[in-house]
């Protein structure tokens, strides 16, 4: 089973579109066809985002919702602490958490919409790559 690290904008993605890959990807680490993991930075990201109650005026789920869809998206995760830094990285400096995490959690993918930013680093890390909902899907098909 791959090991995932998946991006605050894919979670969101998940809950504002209908079907998409975003959506499939988030599908897919609750079904358990990937791992995702997360950390306390990345944790802090999804909470903040689905927060903004600004961002989900055109969604179909409540805030309650989505509150009870992160927690069974949490429930899935494998809990990863990072214990070194890799900074500076990546041109911005609130996407290094993502490449710490993947480190840390020997992580198959990343899976952002964020390509340009996160395959900018200083640092290569040769064991996982950034891929997009779709390319990640691709490389790591679920049953439907």
């Amino acid at each position: 089973m791959p090991t995932v690290v998946l991006d605050a904008n894919i979670l969101v993605a998940a809950m504002l579109r209908g079907a998409g890959a975003a959506r499939a990807a988030l599908r897919a680490c609750l079904r358990g066809c990937w791992q995702p993991v997360v950390g306390p930075a990345l944790l802090s990201e999804y909470e903040g985002v689905l927060g903004r109650s600004e961002l989900f005026v055109s969604s179909v789920l409540s805030a309650a919702q989505r509150n009870e869809l992160l927690d069974d998206f949490l429930s899935r995760c494998r809990w990863v602490e990072v214990f070194y830094a890799w900074r500076p990285n990546l041109p911005d400096e609130a996407d290094n958490h993502l490449i710490e995490l993947a480190v840390a959690a020997q992580a198959d993918a990343i899976v952002t919409r964020n390509l340009r930013d996160l395959t900018q680093g200083e640092l290569r890390f040769p064991r996982f790559r950034v891929l997009t909902p779709e390319a990640c899907l691709e490389a790591f098909p679920c049953p439907r």
